[in-house]
């Protein structure tokens, strides 16, 4: 990609991020150089972010919104694309906030990935969504590419746990709406990893892929990648993108064709960052 494609890229991203909570289900609180948005309904909250076209935020910006989070009972988190609002760091770090960094990734080419055999589609009403839901929960909890311990029997007892379950069902409402689609890697009826992708208009981002510790490190987190790209692509996505986790699953992305060409920034209390 060009310099100039890559801007072309990201100002189209700045449009996604502002849209996809709209969509989702979300309103949006003005901040003047900050939007909040507000999940209204089941599912997870959304964050606070740069507003569109707006001027660079403060400390001060970014207090006013942190105090409107804890009102609301909110998780104090605000996402963005350092290059697109580059100033945002200091603000952030000078409010009290720890800022952590993950490569944004776009995809090159046409975006064909090689098919895994055990990679499959999960709709709204398939018997395994509850756990292509809770999958990337026990992931996300020992990240990392190594091999950890969680696997079949941790995934059992997380399926019984009642705090997951507005989750589903919001995941649910979504794949049914046709605003997400999902897919997981399931070998012996057990599913071993699932991510999701959210399309708005010609941009599609893929989410929360997470692959069950004991299972790493046989190519299933790319073999449900492949299957997601492939699915926003036949519902018309031209520009398909990702956030790794760290540098190393970067690398494991790179491998299938993913580009870094920014930086994606999160930034939370130190507490919940750790």
């Amino acid at each position: 990609m060009t310099n100039r494609m890559i801007d072309t890229t990201l100002a189209e991203l700045e449009q996604y991020y502002d849209t996809v909570p709209r969509v989702g289900g979300a309103r949006a609180e003005d901040f003047g150089p900050l939007t909040l948005f507000v999940q209204e309904g089941a599912g997870w909250p959304y964050y606070a972010r740069p507003a569109l076209g707006g001027p660079a935020a403060t400390a001060a910006d970014v207090e006013r919104v942190r105090a409107r989070q804890r009102e609301l009972g909110l998780p104090e988190a605000f996402e963005w694309v350092a290059e697109n609002s580059p100033s945002l760091r200091a603000a952030a770090e000078a409010a009290g906030l720890h800022v952590h960094a993950h490569p944004l990734m776009v995809l090159e080419g046409s975006g064909e990935l090689p098919p895994h055999p055990e990679v499959r589609l999960i709709g709204a009403d398939d018997p395994l969504l509850a756990a292509a839901v809770t999958v990337p929960a026990l992931a996300f909890a020992d990240p990392g590419t190594a091999l950890g311990e969680a696997g079949p029997a941790e995934l059992a007892a997380a399926l019984a746990d009642p705090s997951l379950e507005s989750h589903r069902a919001s995941v649910a409402a979504k794949l049914a709406a046709g605003t997400s689609g999902m897919a997981a890697a399931v070998r012996d009826g057990v599913v071993l990893c699932s991510g999701m992708y959210n399309p708005v208009g010609e941009v599609a981002e893929v989410v929360g892929i997470g692959t069950l510790p004991s299972a790493r490190r046989q190519g299933l987190a790319l073999g449900v990648t492949a299957a997601l790209v492939a699915e926003a692509r036949a519902r018309g996505a031209r520009t398909v993108f990702l956030s790794a986790g760290d540098e190393d699953v970067a690398r494991v992305y790179a491998r299938a064709g993913f580009r870094r060409i920014a930086t994606a920034l999160i930034a939370e209390p130190p507490a919940a960052a750790e």
